[in-house]
């Protein structure tokens, strides 16, 4: 998840932004890539929510981001997932970015994407489109997911199918995971489509639960708000036709102040 936010030059000092390292960067497309640097010892977050970072701009005022964090909260690394814009005033340069250059971390995470924030439940539904994967990147990853939830099932759409690359790898991770892999086998379920490319699967996530071929695919009826959870990230069409279809079946809008059935991650842009 991504947006375009400028902050003051005030900001470095001792209480802020970090200075990390790039440790790798993989591009998957000419319009995606994703980047892992080094994560400060005292920096803590819930898995699913998203944090500051950026460069330094030419007038030497940093530009920040929020970015989504796609690796867990136990991993040493702090991983992100973004779309390049040729024109962006970040991305048009954070998309060069090499091992070994630095990258600009804020302390303090955020987000709604995150178990505190919805009920207890049997069944997780993880909706995205685009880089609105890389929070569910993150919470597919974590232990806790699978302790709380019977079944996760998370969706991704992209306009082609090399867009899928990223997360049918980091599913694809968690199932063969030497520790994952046993929690997660029959519990992890991964829902893909294009709306551009020809695919065996083609369409919106909305059109493909509306003409019953989700429900069939995953084996579920689906939706209860005495079972299910939902969590949504991506376009902000997705998010308000998906949103209406949860509230259409009973499910309530919960936050960190109020948990209740699905969240949705308002800072999410592009």
């Amino acid at each position: 998840m991504n947006m375009n936010v400028d902050v003051s030059a005030k900001q470095a000092s001792p209480t802020g932004p970090t200075l990390e390292t790039v440790l790798s960067v993989e591009h998957w497309t000419d319009r995606l890539f994703s980047f892992r640097i080094t994560r400060p010892s005292g920096f803590r977050f819930r898995s699913g929510e998203f944090v500051m970072i950026g460069l330094e701009a030419d007038s030497g005022k940093p530009l920040m981001r929020a970015y989504s964090i796609a690796s867990p909260n136990w991993d040493e690394e702090l991983e992100f997932f973004s779309i390049k814009v040729p024109d962006g005033p970040l991305t048009s340069r954070l998309q060069k970015i090499q091992p070994g250059d630095k990258i600009l971390l804020n302390r303090k995470s955020v987000g709604t994407l995150v178990h505190d924030a919805l009920t207890p439940g049997k069944s997780l539904f993880l909706f995205s489109t685009g880089t609105g994967f890389a929070p569910f990147a993150s919470v597919i990853r974590d232990p806790e997911t699978y302790d709380k939830f019977e079944r996760i099932i998370v969706t991704h759409t992209c306009r082609d199918t090399a867009e899928l690359d990223y997360s049918r790898k980091i599913v694809n991770e968690v199932l063969e995971h030497e520790f994952l892999g046993e929690i997660a086998k029959n519990r992890l379920s991964y829902y893909e489509s294009t709306t551009r490319e020809d695919y065996y699967r083609q369409g919106r996530i909305t059109t493909l639960i509306e003409n019953g071929d989700f429900a069939k695919t995953i084996g579920l009826d689906v939706f209860n708000p005495e079972t299910d959870r939902g969590m949504i990230c991506g376009s902000n069409q997705m998010i308000s036709d998906v949103r209406d279809i949860l509230l259409q079946n009973g499910l309530t809008e919960g936050s960190n102040a109020r948990p209740a059935e699905f969240v949705v991650e308002k800072a999410f842009v592009g």
